[in-house]
């Protein structure tokens, strides 16, 4: 059986997310659970970086635009938070392209526009 990758780390950035989504519920913009996130993460000493820039590289020549994670949690996971009707495939191409270009591993969005939160991992 192949074992899950950050399963511990995972497990308590989800339960962030539902306590926000507990409290906040469906409807708002993508930033005020940003924002909720943040003061999550802080108060239970999560380690985390808020907008984390990356740089794309291409053959070898910097491009002049980068990407922002808008999270890395336990400096290497990336969470991405959306406040959509649904986890659209773009996402998760959006997520895998996250991953190539930063390095890390695992990649968790998060979906905070539905009745009932729904997340999806994506393992590089």
């Amino acid at each position: 059986m192949k074992s899950i990758i950050y399963k511990e780390e995972s497990y308590l950035i989800i339960g962030k997310c539902m306590e926000v989504h507990n409290n906040l519920g469906a409807g708002f913009l993508e930033i005020v659970y940003k924002d909720a996130l943040e003061l999550e993460f802080r108060k239970a000493a999560i380690p985390y970086e808020r907008e984390k820039k990356y740089e794309v590289n291409y053959k070898g020549v910097r491009l002049p635009h980068k990407f922002y994670a808008d999270f890395v949690v336990f400096d290497k996971i990336i969470l991405e938070v959306k406040g959509v009707s649904g986890i659209a495939e773009e996402f998760t191409a959006q997520a895998l392209n996250y991953l190539k270009v930063s390095g890390n591993k695992l990649a968790i969005i998060v979906n905070f526009g539905e009745l009932k939160l729904n997340s999806k991992r994506i393992v590089l």
